[in-house]
């Protein structure tokens, strides 16, 4: 992997053509060190979030031994990059076929489910491996409320009553057992964690069983780029997050047991840029080499707002337009899809044209695990580099909150 300063001398060197990701192992290890501390429990990474060799390889040589897996995909990265590190199994609907290789062949013990026909397939697994039930922990997951940029439990978690029954369920047939919730990615209310306790509270006392830990998830938000033509949303940062958070694990009574994390966004968000080039300018549209169906989906769905730096070709000696100027631009990517536009525009320099780069920040989560080969673009070119994207140049542009007509 070549190395460079910043992600502009990477552009000027290069002159790609084709994506370029910049990934910037410092700042990984870093986020991920921050959390490690920041956090009362054991820090289990969410693979899913971005699951490439040199970021798993990177956090576990940070220290990371703990990984969120969800797949057999999954458990044979992080092997590869970790022998020795413990998987939790939390994804809660599972093919039998893969409960038994996480049991039998990767020596998984710690899994979640939020049904009771999920108990039956572990358990006809763990009596077909003749595995003590003792030695396998259960997490119940359970529903949450709050808002986030994606609401999962509109499809995962047992409502309050029904885990209750799980929990003493799995508990009589001699497995341990522990709660668990995911609030969401991208959390949007710091009081999300807090109903999210009150909820776990309510189920551990009417279950009345012995809890071998509780898991609070995911849903750290990453900070990303703001229209400051808009009104900021309130949110507190990170160190605020986990400052209340740890107040209210203690308030809640749970401060004594095991506790789990599974973060995802704001470890690894940082830890990349993406260098795209602006194919063609034609008006107020641009089109660049990536779009919704590559890098930049979650920007899409999640309405994410990334920042942006403008990286001006310097072969092109004359420009129309006012330099100081900051303009919308429509974002259209690769694809021949009409729908492959972004939901929102760069506000970039008026000068931009055909033939200049874009470096666009905070994109190392979900950017990379969702790309696609959709017309046959998919985008693999990785540089390292060793600046912060916030130390360089100031971002020019960001994706904005707004839409604009054509």
């Amino acid at each position: 992997m070549q190395s460079f300063s910043t992600a502009k001398d990477a552009a000027l060197t290069l002159r790609p053509d084709a994506p370029v990701y910049c990934f910037r192992p410092d700042v990984l290890a870093a986020d991920a060190k921050a959390f490690v501390t920041a956090f009362p429990g054991e820090t289990a990474y969410a693979v899913k979030t971005n699951g490439e060799p040199m970021v798993l390889e990177t956090l576990a040589k940070a220290g990371i031994s703990t990984f969120d897996v969800a797949s057999p995909g999954e458990f044979a990265a992080v092997k590869a990059a970790k022998s020795d590190a413990e998987m939790l199994y939390m994804h809660p609907v599972k093919a039998q076929s893969d409960i038994r290789l996480a049991l039998e062949t990767y020596g998984i013990r710690v899994l979640s489910l939020d049904h009771e026909d999920e108990v039956a397939k572990i358990l006809r697994i763990v009596r077909a491996l003749d595995i003590d039930p003792g030695t396998v922990t259960l997490f119940v997951r359970i529903q949450t409320k709050g808002h986030a940029a994606y609401e999962l439990s509109r499809k995962f978690g047992a409502a309050p009553a029904h885990a209750v029954e799980l929990l003493q369920r799995c508990h009589k047939i001699g497995f341990k057992v522990g709660i668990c919730f995911h609030v969401g990615s991208q959390i949007e209310d710091p009081d999300t964690y807090e109903r999210a306790l009150a909820s776990a509270d309510w189920v551990r006392n009417r279950a009345d069983v012995p809890l071998a830990g509780l898991d609070v998830g995911g849903g750290f938000p990453a900070e990303y780029g703001h229209d400051p033509r808009r009104k900021k949303k309130e949110m507190p940062g990170f160190p605020e997050i986990m400052t209340r958070l740890n107040a209210d694990i203690g308030e809640w009574g749970f401060g004594d047991m095991p506790l789990v994390a599974e973060p995802g966004r704001v470890i690894v968000a940082r830890a990349f840029s993406l260098i795209v080039r602006v194919l063609l300018r034609k008006g107020r549209r641009l089109y660049i080499n990536d779009g919704i169906w590559a890098s930049l989906s979650d920007s899409w769905t999640g309405k994410i707002t990334l920042p942006a730096r403008f990286i001006p070709d310097p072969a092109r000696v004359t420009r129309n337009g006012d330099p100081t100027k900051i303009g919308a631009f429509k974002v259209c990517g690769a694809t021949c899809d009409s729908v492959d536009i972004l939901s929102r525009p760069f506000w970039l320099p008026e000068t931009v044209d055909t033939g200049d780069w874009i470096e666009i920040g905070h994109i190392g989560a979900y950017s990379l695990s969702l790309r696609t080969r959709f017309n046959g673009f998919y985008p693999d070119t990785f540089v390292e580099v060793a600046s912060p994207f916030d130390a360089g140049d100031k971002a020019e542009g960001y994706a904005s909150l707004e839409t604009m007509a054509d």
